[in-house]
């Protein structure tokens, strides 16, 4: 059984969080290999969606070459906001890129929480209205009921880097609540490996992220 891995990241290129999260919550020894993908300072829309993924499907496969053992498509908006169909789709697609097995932030995410039976959750997002109705919608196709939800509402990809794991605590624990069988706090960028202990030991429930779910779900696919 491989007690190591070697892991190709695919983020947005203004993430700064996910790659040395990631690495944090693989085994000891793990390579986290990273590729970032352009974009500009807006947060991604519905619009925007469609050149950005053929950006990354380009850059998907220079990973042939490195000898992954997985790749990990890290960028959560970018993997529900057209929806689960679209998001299976991608998978396939970057799998053929890459000729490796694929784990998206987003599904990740729902089978997180599927494992943790966890059917009312709250929810904490940095995004805009419509893509935080997005997520909703992701979350209810796996069967989980959004419960509790609040949002930071980051304006650009400048305000979303400014974002403190400090705010990110704050606001899970005002928006979390005793109808809610887990919080989930969503988006890459995010800083959230030295809170989620905590917050699990205040709430006496599961409190997952998009990052910790990634690396939970790369463990599980690998066997590790």
């Amino acid at each position: 059984m491989k007690t190591t891995l070697k892991v190709g990241l695919m983020v947005p290129i203004n993430n700064t969080t996910m790659e040395g999260e990631l690495a944090a919550w693989l085994p000891a020894g793990s390579q986290v290999h990273t590729i970032r993908i352009p974009r500009g300072k807006g947060m991604l829309t519905a619009d925007s969606i469609p050149a950005y993924k053929a950006q990354a499907l380009q850059l998907a496969r220079q990973f042939r070459d490195e000898g992954i053992d997985i790749l990990a498509y890290g960028c959560t908006a970018a993997s529900f906001i057209a929806g689960p169909a679209e998001e299976g789709a991608l998978t396939q697609e970057l799998m053929e890129a890459t000729g490796t097995p694929v784990v998206t932030t987003a599904r990740a995410m729902v089978l997180a929480l599927q494992d943790a039976k966890a059917q009312d959750v709250a929810v904490v997002t940095p995004y805009q209205d419509a893509v935080n109705q997005q997520i909703k919608v992701f979350l209810t196709d796996g069967g989980i009921r959004v419960r509790a939800f609040d949002s930071l509402y980051a304006k650009d990809v400048d305000e979303l880097g400014r974002i403190q794991s400090d705010a990110v605590a704050d606001m899970a624990r005002k928006t979390m609540r005793n109808d809610c069988d887990a919080m989930f706090i969503a988006c890459s960028q995010l800083p959230t490996f030295a809170i989620l202990d905590t917050l699990h030991s205040e709430f006496e429930r599961p409190v997952l992220s998009s990052i910790q779910s990634t690396a939970w779900q790369l463990r599980r696919v690998l066997g590790v």
